[in-house]
């Protein structure tokens, strides 16, 4: 009966020892898992992915440059402009407005080419421009507002195809087929999907974020036109 008891406790820390083994041999499998591996385990469908998020990036950076170089901000210029007009020296005034080379300058130059005109011709004449401005900022931002939508669906699209790939395994496998065989093919399916949620979010982000910086861009262009508007109306 000892003898029993012993060869159970011996048996029972055997196994003991062997499930912790194979625990630490579990978890040295996942810690090996990168993020390279998922990847190459997405499929073809990574590839459209990969090349939606390098021309997002691209598009970010580019537009992020261009939008920083619109806000670029000259604290005398109006002084400098309504002291032109007054004094008389429309040349003056064209060539500041040349040298600085920003949307509310190129605003300001339509409007001193209209001096002379009906206030109404005027400030048509300012707001198209204004309209052409904000549209050259705006470049490149349907792109990313694409992705943010369309890097979801086709991460999805490739969790389907991998799915139909899974199952199709699972059932040619016939007697053979095991729980491993689906897992395999349905851990690699969701990649795609994973890949593609990262994509839309980042380029959603990047999106509203652009957005809201043309959107002072705008702001200061309304305030400059008004104020150039006003200076039309001040007595000479």
């Amino acid at each position: 009966m000892i003898q029993e008891q012993f060869v159970d406790t011996l048996s029972t820390i055997g196994n003991g020892t062997v499930s912790h083994a194979m625990q630490e041999q579990a978890a040295q499998m996942v810690q090996e898992l990168s993020v390279w591996d998922l990847t190459m385990r997405g499929g073809f469908i990574m590839i459209p992915l990969a090349i939606l998020s390098l021309i997002s990036i691209y598009i970010f950076v580019e537009r992020y440059i261009a939008i920083s170089r619109a806000r670029k901000e000259d604290s005398s210029f109006m002084e400098r402009i309504r002291d032109y007009i007054h004094d008389g020296e429309i040349e003056s005034a064209r060539n500041l407005c040349n040298r600085t080379d920003t949307p509310y300058s190129r605003l300001i130059l339509k409007g001193i080419s209209r001096i002379g005109r009906p206030m109404n011709d005027v400030l048509v004449a300012i707001e198209n421009t204004g309209n052409i401005e904000i549209a050259n900022l705006e470049k490149g931002l349907s792109w990313l507002a694409t992705t943010a939508a369309g890097g979801p669906m086709i991460g999805f699209l490739g969790t389907v195809i991998g799915m139909v790939n899974a199952f199709f395994n699972l059932a040619s496998a016939g007697t053979s087929a095991n729980i491993a065989v689906l897992a395999d093919g349905i851990y690699s399916a969701l990649v795609t999907t994973v890949a593609g949620l990262i994509v839309g979010i980042i380029a959603l982000f990047a999106y509203n974020y652009l957005v809201a910086r043309i959107n002072k861009v705008m702001n200061n262009l309304e305030a400059k036109t008004m104020e150039f508007m006003d200076l039309l109306n001040e007595p000479a």
